[in-house]
C-alpha cells in the first residue's frame, strides 16, 4: 500500500512538472499569437470571403483546420473522404481534426517509425475502417497505385499533400481519384510572378534549404489548367487551397491569382499550441461517444 501510494506520488509530481514547463513554454508564443492577430485585423484581409480570418489550429500545423473547415462550409461535402500524404506523427495534419467529425481516409507516409506508432495507437480507428494507413517512399510512379488500391471513390472530398520536394510532380501523376479541393505545399521564397518547379527526382529528401517544391505561381497556372481555382493561402505562407472551379462559384474571394492569394514565408508562425498537448489516445478513446 506504501509502495502504491509513493508510486502515484511520484507520477503526480511528475506530470506536475512536465505541466508546468509546458505552461512557461507557452507563455513564450505569446509573440506568436498576437502577430496572428494583428496580420488578421489588417485592411487586407477584411473582405468576407477571404479565408485568413477563419484559420484555426486544432492539429494542423498552423491555421490549416479553420480554412478547411471555412471551405467545406462554403462548398458542402460529399462522401467526407480524405486522402494525405506527408502526415508526420499522425499528431500533427490536415486531417486529424476531420476524424473527430466522422471523416475517413487513408494515410501515406515514408516514415516507418510514425506508421509503426500510428498503427499502435490508433489500432481501433483502424480496424472500423475509418483510417487506412500505408508506409510507403511516394513516387510520381507509384501514387496512383497506392491511392487506387485503398480508396474506392472516384471523387473525394479532400487531398493533402506536403512531401518537402517533389509535390507537384506526384500531384500531376493522381488520375484515379478527383478531389473536390486539393491543399498543397509551396516555396514561398519564390514571390508571383515567379514559376519555379524543382525538376523531378524520384530519391530527393528535403535537406531543411530551399531546394524544396513549387512555387504559388506555378501551382496556379498549372492547377487551373487541371481545373482548379487558387482560393487562398495559409497565414504562415505554407500551404496553398485550390477548389475545383465547378464548385467555386461566388464563393470565393476574386481573382484567383497567386498575386492576390499569396503570403510570404512567415514559417516563425507555425506549430504553435493550440490547447493542451496532443496525445493519440485523444481520438482512440472517444470512439465510443462519437458513435
Amino acid at each position: 500500500m506504501v509502495i502504491s501510494r509513493l508510486k502515484e506520488f511520484i507520477n503526480s509530481t511528475i506530470l506536475e512538472i512536465r505541466y508546468s514547463r509546458i505552461i512557461k513554454s507557452r507563455f513564450k508564443q505569446l509573440p506568436v499569437i498576437q502577430e496572428i492577430d494583428r496580420l488578421r485585423e489588417s485592411k487586407r484581409y477584411q473582405n468576407t470571403k477571404s479565408l485568413i480570418p477563419f484559420g484555426d489550429k486544432v492539429y494542423s500545423q498552423s491555421d490549416e483546420d479553420g480554412i478547411i473547415k471555412e471551405i467545406f462550409q462554403r462548398i458542402g461535402v460529399t462522401n467526407k473522404v480524405f486522402v494525405e500524404f506527408g502526415i508526420g506523427n499522425g499528431l500533427e495534419n490536415n486531417t486529424l481534426a476531420l476524424l473527430f467529425e466522422d471523416w475517413q481516409g487513408l494515410w501515406i507516409d515514408a516514415s516507418s517509425k510514425s506508421i509503426n506508432k500510428i498503427k499502435k495507437h490508433f489500432f481501433k480507428i483502424i480496424e472500423s475502417g475509418q483510417l487506412k494507413i500505408i508506409q510507403s517512399f511516394i513516387t510520381k510512379e507509384n501514387i496512383d497505385k497506392l491511392i487506387f488500391s485503398n480508396i474506392q471513390s472516384g471523387e473525394i472530398d479532400l487531398l493533402s499533400i506536403d512531401i518537402d520536394g517533389n509535390d507537384y510532380h506526384v500531384l500531376n501523376n493522381i488520375s484515379c481519384i478527383t478531389p473536390r479541393v486539393i491543399v498543397i505545399e509551396y516555396n514561398a521564397k519564390f514571390t508571383p510572378p515567379i514559376l519555379f518547379c524543382m525538376d523531378y527526382n524520384e530519391t530527393h529528401i528535403w535537406e531543411k534549404d530551399d531546394c524544396f517544391g513549387v512555387s504559388l505561381k506555378f501551382l496556379e497556372v498549372n492547377l487551373d489548367k487541371k481545373g482548379y481555382y487558387l482560393v487562398g493561402c495559409n497565414i504562415s505562407g505554407v500551404n496553398a487551397f485550390f477548389v475545383r472551379k465547378d464548385i467555386v462559384s461566388d464563393k470565393f474571394l476574386q481573382p484567383f491569382t497567386a498575386e492576390n492569394h499569396y503570403e510570404p514565408a512567415r514559417y516563425y508562425l507555425s506549430g504553435y499550441f493550440a490547447g493542451h498537448p496532443a496525445t493519440y489516445k485523444t481520438l482512440a478513446k472517444s470512439l465510443t461517444m462519437r458513435n
